[in-house]
């Protein structure tokens, strides 16, 4: 092993030296915890997709992400994927629970009926294991299962991975923080920590509702930064001034810095958006405006962008690229889908350019597989990231993309 393990997980190792580890759940999040633990561990990724399965088992990844194509064609990772949940949770030390957690408008809270079952299944086939919550949940979530099924065996411990380099940021955190202070979470601390590349890891041990605020509020003040620098540049658009040397001259302030700064359509993706609104729901009985603020900012921010865009009149509206950012999958809550259902509203025909879509449409909307038709047919080219593909086009591309980063 390339770390020694804490004592504190000595009772835990097979008989072949290494630790068994279920792992529920191949997005994002699990399929990389899958990887990390898999250089080290015995892994089972339990999933309800046949086809999901069948790809981990075929040593191919469920999402885009190239560290975790690099390490399932290079390393000698011990991982296989099942459909059967009890072979999945029988003898393992660690159940690691990472299925989605929607946000449901409908309750002003997240959808938490996966996270439960999964939680409820493990206790009940395994009397021994720790389960450990990875899924988004509400503050105090954790402390409810704990009450509702008398154990103290579940507890939670954040992620803070980006979409298309989830293993790079398992691999190089920038903390571990396990809501936690007993054995069981100390055990799988020192599991990250052995699996990850970076030395000197800095390891938070809190209690489970504290570990579930730091994801909450982390997660809203990026999302605070990306509405900060967007209304920026929505104030230097309306006034034609350069939105680039605003940002640069404000960042040269040490104390607000470089990065996250490069404005866009808003923030979108599987985390910030509804995390922001979880967070707000969470403060339905303590005072507070900054929180809702950057909920409202983000819908603002679309609106004005729109708006940007009916001033040309346009008859034909191309949407280049759906994906949240380069090197994703994702098209869940993109910033540039909320666009262009307000262009649609108003009645302006609108064409989408994504490589990743099958479909020969997109909500109603053509997809056009070329791309020289693509920039043909369409009168204004909406770029959330500027690409080289639309140099010759660049006088009827809009972008906000000033840094040319995600």
């Amino acid at each position: 092993m390339k770390k020694n393990l804490d004592n504190l997980l000595v009772r835990f190792l097979t008989l072949s030296g290494k630790i068994k580890i279920t792992v529920v759940g191949s997005g994002y999040v699990g399929m990389s915890l899958s990887v990390l633990l898999a250089q080290h561990n015995d892994v089972t990724v339990l999933d309800v997709d046949p086809a999901r399965v069948e790809r981990i088992n075929n040593k191919q990844s469920t999402v885009a992400d190239a560290e975790i194509d690099s390490f399932l064609a290079e390393k000698a990772l011990s991982l296989a994927a099942t459909l059967d949940k009890s072979s999945a949770y029988r003898d393992a030390s660690f159940i690691i629970v990472a299925t989605p957690t929607n946000y449901d408008p409908d309750t002003n809270r997240f959808d938490t009926n996966t996270v439960d079952s999964v939680v409820a299944d493990a206790l009940k086939l395994n009397q021994e294991a720790s389960v450990v919550i990875k899924s988004t949940i509400p503050v105090g979530h954790t402390r409810v299962l704990q009450a509702k099924f008398g154990t103290d065996r579940v507890i939670f411990s954040p992620e803070f991975l980006r979409e298309g380099r989830a293993l790079k940021d398992n691999l190089h955190p920038s903390r571990i923080i396990v809501g936690g202070q007993g054995e069981a979470a100390k055990g799988f601390a020192d599991l990250l920590k052995q699996g990850a590349e970076k030395e000197n890891i800095e390891i938070l041990l809190t209690s489970s509702t504290e570990a579930e605020a730091v994801k909450l509020f982390a997660n809203t003040y990026l999302a605070m930064r990306v509405s900060f620098f967007n209304e920026l540049d929505s104030y230097a658009m309306a006034h034609n001034l350069d939105t680039k040397s605003i940002i640069n001259g404000v960042c040269l302030d040490e104390r607000i810095g470089d990065g996250y700064n490069n404005p866009s359509f808003g923030y979108g993706g599987y985390c910030l958006p509804k995390d922001t609104k979880q967070l707000v729901a969470n403060y339905d009985q303590v005072p507070q405006t900054l929180i809702q603020a950057i909920v409202s900012s983000n819908t603002t921010r679309k609106d004005f962008i729109a708006e940007k865009i009916l001033q040309k009149n346009p008859k034909t509206v191309g949407f280049y690229r759906l994906v949240m950012k380069e090197g994703s999958d994702n098209f869940r809550s993109s910033a540039i889908q909320g666009v262009m259902k307000r262009i649609k509203a108003k009645g302006i025909d609108v064409i989408v350019y994504e490589p990743s879509l099958s479909e020969p449409s997109f909500f109603g909307s053509k997809v056009v597989r070329e791309i020289n038709e693509f920039k043909r047919t369409a009168d204004i080219i909406v770029a959330n990231r500027f690409a080289s593909c639309l140099s010759d086009v660049q006088e009827k591309v809009l972008s906000r993309d000033l840094y040319g980063e995600n």
